[in-house]
């Protein structure tokens, strides 16, 4: 089974998905699916990108050899939504085809049947330390994708009977650059982290969030909180326009319209609502934040994720203590 990453920060998921396909990048080269060696790719690489060292093309040019020519039609194949949380998973259909109009920045594409999806949250943690965005393409462990295949089927899966294998390792060519998408491996471990907070925690750490940017806040206690789970303003009271109102939903499902208009409801006019949705929005619910009479930004995971890593310097003793993290400096 192979892993194809949809782009950055898994940005073309949802198209891979609708219209039934696989693709990778490196547009700048052209139409490259008619090349016949690795070295011959490995020098219209060089070309192409001179001020990358030659390893680095090297790898780029290992990768999108094995998508055209070490790929066979009836592989298996998964790719993820980060949004959703959901890897993809099914069959090579089709030869490598050069298609710049379905995806500008990831114009070769392979068709792929769609069979079904497996939730992150149901892997173990080492299938999720394999799966995490190391390189743009790479082979599974013999383990992982037995757990996912089983998964797939509707099986249960138990922590003592998988990963009894030692993982099979990545090829010499992938090998060369280990570290190329750590940023993005890092940024999916955050999430999982983030994910693991139970709901008490991810309203503080959402209202930690407002705080690092300025804001006080108020965090409702528990029980009925009448779609406001934290108030946050420049005062600390909510007298002070504008005053943030925020509903966090730590759940596994997508949120829809109703759910908007019902938080919309609680709104006053001058107020921001903020909703945060650890399980994404359905198309529909962004439809009507947007047509919203009062400013509403709907956040994702993603978006919690990236907003906490962008201000976590600022974030006080609490807010790091529901989520730890260290900075890490790593040459470009």
């Amino acid at each position: 089974m192979w892993k194809v990453t949809a782009g950055r920060m898994n940005s073309s998921a949802e198209q891979f998905v609708d219209e039934g396909f696989v693709a990778i990048g490196w547009a700048e080269a052209g139409d490259y699916s008619s090349i016949q060696s690795k070295d011959v790719l490995t020098q219209l690489f060089n070309q192409v990108w001179p001020d990358k060292t030659e390893r680095q093309n090297s790898v780029g040019a290992g990768q999108a050899w094995r998508f055209m020519s070490v790929f066979a039609i009836g592989d298996r194949v998964l790719t993820y939504n980060s949004d959703t949380r959901l890897y993809h998973v099914g069959t090579i259909t089709g030869e490598p085809v050069y298609r710049p109009h379905l995806n500008e920045r990831l114009p070769l594409q392979r068709s792929v049947n769609w069979q079904g999806a497996v939730s992150r949250d149901s892997l173990s943690q080492q299938t999720r330390n394999t799966l995490g965005a190391i390189m743009t393409i790479f082979k599974l462990s013999d383990d992982a994708e037995v757990e996912i295949e089983q998964l797939l089927a509707g099986e249960r899966i138990s922590e003592t009977t998988i990963n009894t294998h030692p993982p099979v390792t990545v090829d010499e060519t992938l090998a060369l650059d280990p570290y190329v998408d750590i940023g993005e491996l890092a940024f999916e471990r955050v999430k999982d982290s983030i994910l693991r907070l139970n709901w008490e925690e991810m309203e503080e750490l959402v209202a930690a969030l407002l705080r690092a940017l300025g804001y006080r806040t108020i965090v409702s206690p528990k029980g009925a909180d009448r779609g406001r789970d934290v108030i946050a303003s420049r005062d600390g009271f909510g007298f002070e326009r504008p005053r943030i109102v925020v509903e966090v939903k730590h759940r596994k499902g997508q949120m829809g319209a109703p759910e908007i208009r019902s938080f919309l409801q609680t709104l006053h006019h001058e107020d921001r609502g903020l909703y945060v949705s650890t399980g994404g929005f359905s198309k529909e619910a962004h439809y009507q934040a947007e047509n919203a009479n009062s400013v509403t930004h709907l956040m994702s995971i993603d978006g919690l994720t990236s907003a906490i890593l962008e201000q976590y310097d600022q974030f006080d003793e609490v807010g790091k203590a529901a989520l730890p993290l260290q900075r890490i400096y790593w040459p470009k």
